[in-house]
């Protein structure tokens, strides 16, 4: 005799119930979750174009300045600081700043903690400022591409404006006493990147 296994199969069927509330829920469920989706998306939407609007105003600035420069020996700060004084009575000393071939470069000097001088010196050029003998600082404040309407900060002056827009690099040496002296500085623009004087910021040379 011979035993024939058999397997029966019985299929399971799951039978889903969704009420109409149920059914209700779920389709606002969705509907909200499809408005959350376009907002988002609107406002990733928005984000884009504001950020390619700051981008495109910037490269606007950038190739509108990018190629400005000021005159040898400009004071673009007067109205903060004042005109450069020559100094024609006993006991001048001078300050003789050449800058390199490859940038320009805006020197303020400091009494204490106030700019009583400041100049624009183009690559390659030499000024001199005329002083009384007294105690002073030098800062130095490399760049590229002169804005006139940039806001600088200042510790002394409120809304000054102007500065470069790209490689900008700020130096300075130690305080100098002068006294019937001619203090000679020839600037020199490091392959890093840095003048080789020490490194400064646009509060403390403003």
């Amino acid at each position: 005799m011979r035993l024939v296994a058999q397997i029966l199969i019985i299929p399971l069927f799951i039978i889903s119930c969704e009420s109409a509330k149920e059914k209700e829920n779920r389709l606002q469920l969705e509907d909200q979750a499809k408005i959350e989706l376009n907002l988002e998306n609107q406002k990733f939407d928005e984000e884009r174009k504001q950020a390619e609007e700051i981008e495109r105003k910037a490269q606007e600035l950038y190739n509108r300045y990018i190629n400005n420069s000021l005159s040898q020996g400009a004071t673009p700060y007067s109205s903060c600081f004042g005109g450069n004084k020559s100094c024609s009575t006993n006991g001048c000393s001078e300050i003789q700043v050449s800058v390199p071939k490859d940038s320009d470069v805006l020197v303020t000097i400091k009494s204490g903690n106030r700019v009583i001088s400041h100049a624009y010196i183009k690559a390659g050029y030499t000024y001199t400022f005329e002083l009384q003998n007294g105690t002073y600082q030098p800062f130095f404040y490399y760049g590229k591409g002169w804005n006139p309407e940039k806001e600088m900060s200042s510790e002394s002056c409120n809304g000054l404006k102007g500065g470069f827009i790209s490689e900008e690099i700020f130096g300075k040496d130690d305080t100098q006493e002068l006294n019937n002296d001619v203090l000679t500085y020839s600037l020199v623009l490091q392959k890093s990147g840095n003048f080789s004087t020490k490194p400064s910021n646009e509060l403390e040379a403003f």
